[in-house]
């Protein structure tokens, strides 16, 4: 007699399978989402750093992103139908890709003008190689939210791929959302002593709209998942390759003019 056909051991036995299923997809999901967050983490810490207050940085990171959770929950109820939803895609596309371009043509403003040889404004006062604009809070948490919700479509897509249980799915989107957090607060200290990482996070943002575009128009191009995690890892290679230098001046005592 098989155990299926006792009634009375019959809920058990569902019950088994459905945490079996919590306890082997969850933690695959969360990975999934941290792996796949990774740039995110870093165009949302440069973008709370648009506020120039340390505290108001906090604040906006945690307004965004708690209004991203409702986002991305609401994104994964209706995944499929916005997954099949091309203009809303089309629209994640270009708004990474807007994002991409109009942060990364200051930057490269700022390093060309740097190339001459002159001594930077940040190894003159031990400052950020890339001061941030000083924006108001409402707007920056409205950019932060849009950007996770762009950033999601690909993510939700691929944890769906992985699991149809929605509750599944939406415990590993709230899980990667707070990891999300914590990681935006490293990468906003960061960010002001890696002369590169900032670029390499938009030049990532760049990448996922890209991808995004080839979905949609020519799918049989899209790269494989490791294919971009591995570009990503070294743009974030690069962007971790060049520390900013304090000045000298600021540890020595100062001379004393006779």
């Amino acid at each position: 007699m098989e155990a299926e056909s006792i009634p009375s051991l019959s809920p058990l036995i569902e019950s088994a399978d459905q945490w079996g299923e919590w306890l082997l997809l969850l933690p695959l999901l969360v990975a999934l989402e941290a792996v796949l967050s990774a740039d995110n983490a870093i165009a949302l810490a440069a973008i709370s750093r648009q506020v120039r207050d340390p505290a108001l940085q906090g604040k906006a990171l945690n307004f965004g992103l708690g209004l991203a959770l409702v986002f991305r929950l609401a994104l994964i109820g209706l995944a499929r139908w916005v997954l099949d939803f091309w203009p809303l895609q089309l629209l994640a596309a270009g708004y990474l890709l807007w994002l991409c371009l109009s942060n990364l043509t200051p930057l490269l403003r700022a390093a060309m003008g740097d190339s001459d040889g002159g001594i930077t404004e940040a190894e003159a006062g031990g400052g950020d190689a890339h001061p941030p604009h000083d924006r108001g809070l409402f707007a920056v948490v409205t950019t932060l939210a849009l950007t996770d919700l762009a950033f999601s479509l690909d993510s939700v897509a691929a944890a769906v791929a992985v699991s149809d249980n929605l509750l599944l799915v939406m415990a590993g989107g709230f899980i990667g959302v707070v990891a999300l957090r914590l990681t935006s607060g490293l990468f906003i200290r960061w960010l002001a002593e890696y002369n590169h990482l900032e670029s390499a996070g938009y030049l990532a943002v760049g990448l996922v709209g890209i991808r995004l575009l080839l979905r949609l128009a020519l799918p049989q191009l899209v790269p494989p998942e490791w294919v971009l995690l591995a570009v990503v890892a070294l743009l974030f290679a690069w962007g971790f390759s060049k520390r900013t230098l304090l000045a000298e001046s600021s540890t020595e005592p100062a001379e004393v003019v006779p």
